[in-house]
């Protein structure tokens, strides 16, 4: 359908160098009989994202690894993102539902669709709060903690997988950068949640 916009897109693209891919030619580098993840995988940079490299790079990665982890936890019958809120209640013991939506920032409809599923597969309890019969409590099980044992391997599979080839110092130094850039982005959307002190 034409929109009467082809003009306005061809002067805007007129301005940009050859570099920026915007000369109306395909790359080189791509072709139609290329499968989506080999395409995501080239590290080519597209025109817009020029002034955002480090930015691409991260949202790149992060997809990634999201995949990756995705295919290790669906071996032990998880979704990405049950295996975050099984850490917590590993680590804090029982906690109101209202304390693992502030964790998780996840909103409460999600929270209550995966403590749903770990119910049904016997990770998770819910009861009610002796101290607040309005507030429900979440705690693991017992019989999860065969699936903790399972959780950190794959964390540790994940985390080779992830940094093959890079030296100690390299992860070390990686650790500290990310850390930097984690702090950027909780100053610029007050996106974190409140750390305790450990």
């Amino acid at each position: 359908m034409n929109t009467g916009h082809a003009p306005a897109e061809e002067a805007a693209c007129t301005d940009a160098s050859p570099e920026a891919g915007c000369t109306g030619a395909p790359p080189e580098t791509a072709r139609a009989d290329d499968a989506p993840t080999e395409s995501a995988c080239t590290g080519t940079l597209p025109g817009a994202a020029l002034g955002g490299p480090v930015s691409h790079a991260v949202s790149r990665v992060a997809r990634l690894h999201r995949i990756a982890a995705g295919k290790l936890l669906k071996g032990l019958g998880l979704y990405p993102g049950q295996e975050l809120l099984m850490m917590h209640l590993w680590d804090a013991g029982p906690v109101r539902q209202a304390e693992l939506i502030r964790a998780l920032e996840l909103d409460p409809s999600t929270i209550t669709k995966m403590l749903q599923r770990l119910e049904q597969t016997g990770h998770v309890r819910r009861r009610p709060d002796p101290d607040d019969r309005r507030a429900v409590l979440v705690e693991a099980t017992d019989e999860s903690c065969a699936l903790h044992a399972a959780v950190r391997d794959a964390w540790g599979s994940l985390e080779e997988h992830t940094l093959a080839g890079l030296e100690s110092a390299e992860r070390t130094e990686l650790t500290r950068l990310l850390a930097k850039v984690e702090a950027n982005l909780c100053q610029e959307t007050a996106g974190c949640p409140e750390r305790q002190p450990g």
